[in-house]
């Protein structure tokens, strides 16, 4: 018996230590009490997503309507990447970026939704997506006096190619870029651009040189032609350069925006929305102050009515939320509105576990068994039904994480690590507080401190006081 104590006591020594992590690690964030502790906490903060610490939701446009309709997917997905990677470099907190296709009017158009927690300047948003360059090679066009191409906008306006009746685009663009390099020409000493591409790349481009010996292939940035050089000859390798009598800074700036990712396909910002960080703050407030009081509310419910047991369990579900905060900030999870939500419901789900336990050892006592063996014989009792309903909790989690939005994946993953750590606290916690207290002998003040409900405890009274 003393080794389970001995065990209850490391494991209540390590929820302090937990808990104490926590609340270091959340002042070491506090930029007016960063000095109040040790420094190298504060990179577990708490991430926030938009609805909480406000930001910037954006909405583009994508044009995919000279993709083929099979490698729709293949390119959104290759643009969302290529924003996603440009948003980190500035150090964007957990960015959401999703692609939304279908039900437009436009079926070569597709969606790309980028929400970017903690930037609440609409602007500096935009600013660091930037206009990541569009590349394309294209050929002559070996129809002399070729009418100019025309497009027709989403507003109505007309926009005609000047450089369609001349060049035709060819399957080559920047997608198939592995890498750009900044080089400087040995003779003149003008900085050029060296282009790699990845082996696909390189064998359109091998295709393209091949095929057009003595002819020029142009290389367009944005629509506009940077380089017409004479291929001379098939080139191999995937090798390409730029030499557009770049500046210095200039053919650094394209570099790097070369290499942190050539779009695909044109985009257009058609949406804006700026959430506050007055809002973010109120909505944080009221989602740990409602946890706050569904806390309480449980807690105050077991120990009044469960009394003992309710008691340790209180104790056992406070190691539960030290847990997840700590869960929160290791991972790092990002909180939103709905992830609240979820880790106040997982409360509900933890205290669940406690009711079938407390209820198969209150049936073990009636039966006449003592308390030790009434909590061991209820805890194997109970077993099977908390598994059972915790395993289909889990499979609602991860069916909810599978097939839903950013929001319900929000929900859905904190209600899925509450479940599976509020498992570890109501089997192995609880039970291990319990089994500490080894009562052998049966009493009336036992029957009351392990009874249930008010007529429990009227009819323990009215048996005390005949006696």
């Amino acid at each position: 018996m003393w080794k389970t104590r001995i065990t209850a006591l490391l494991i209540l020594l390590l929820g302090v230590g937990i808990g104490y992590f926590v609340y270091k690690s959340e002042i070491a964030n506090r930029s007016l009490a960063k000095d109040a502790a040790p420094k190298g906490l504060a990179k577990f903060p708490f991430k926030l997503g938009l609805d909480l610490s406000g930001g910037t939701h954006l909405v583009y446009r994508a044009d995919v309507s000279q993709v083929a309709a099979t490698d729709v997917a293949d390119s959104m997905s290759s643009l969302r990447d290529v924003i996603e990677r440009r948003i980190n470099i500035f150090g964007v907190s957990e960015p959401s970026i999703q692609v939304q296709g279908g039900g437009f009017s436009n079926q070569g158009e597709q969606r790309l939704i980028v929400d970017l927690p903690g930037v609440t300047e609409a602007s500096k948003a935009i600013e660091m997506i930037g206009q990541t360059p569009m590349l394309d090679f294209r050929t002559e066009n070996p129809v002399k006096d070729a009418p100019q191409q025309a497009t027709v906008g989403k507003d109505g306006n007309v926009t005609v190619d000047p450089y369609s009746s001349k060049y035709i685009k060819t399957d080559l663009t920047g997608r198939y870029l592995d890498k750009a390099i900044l080089e400087f020409n040995q003779n003149t000493g003008e900085p050029v651009v060296s282009l790699q591409f990845n082996p696909e790349g390189s064998a359109l481009f091998e295709k393209i040189t091949k095929d057009n010996i003595g002819k020029t292939v142009a290389i367009f940035l944005d629509g506009s032609p940077i380089s017409m050089p004479t291929v001379n000859e098939a080139i191999t390798g995937g090798k390409a350069q730029i030499s557009g009598n770049f500046k210095p800074q200039d053919a650094k700036t394209l570099v790097g925006r070369l290499n942190s990712g050539a779009l695909p396909v044109p985009i257009d910002l058609i949406s804006t929305e700026t959430i506050g960080p007055s809002l973010g703050v109120q909505a944080t407030a009221a989602g740990v102050k409602a946890a706050l009081i569904g806390f309480l509310a449980i807690a105050l419910f077991l120990i009044i009515w469960y009394r003992l047991p309710g008691m340790i369990a209180s104790i056992a579900l406070t190691m539960y939320i030290v847990i997840m905060l700590a869960i929160f900030k290791l991972v790092p999870v990002t909180l939103t509105a709905a992830g609240i939500a979820g880790f106040i419901i997982s409360l509900g789900i933890a205290v669940d576990a406690n009711v079938l336990i407390f209820e198969r050892i209150k049936e073990e006592l009636r039966a006449g068994s003592n308390v030790t063996d009434s909590m061991h014989n209820g805890f194997k009792r109970a077993w099977l039904s908390v598994r059972d309903s915790n395993i289909s909790s889990i499979i609602t989690a991860i069916i909810l994480y599978w097939f839903g939005t950013t929001l319900i994946k929000g929900f859905a993953l904190v209600f899925l690590i509450g479940v599976l750590v509020s498992m570890i606290s109501a089997i192995s916690i609880t039970r291990l507080f319990l089994y500490t207290l080894n009562i052998k002998k049966t009493s009336g003040f036992t029957n009351f401190l392990f009874g249930s409900g008010f007529s429990s405890a009227k009819s323990t009274l009215a048996k005390a006081s005949q006696k």
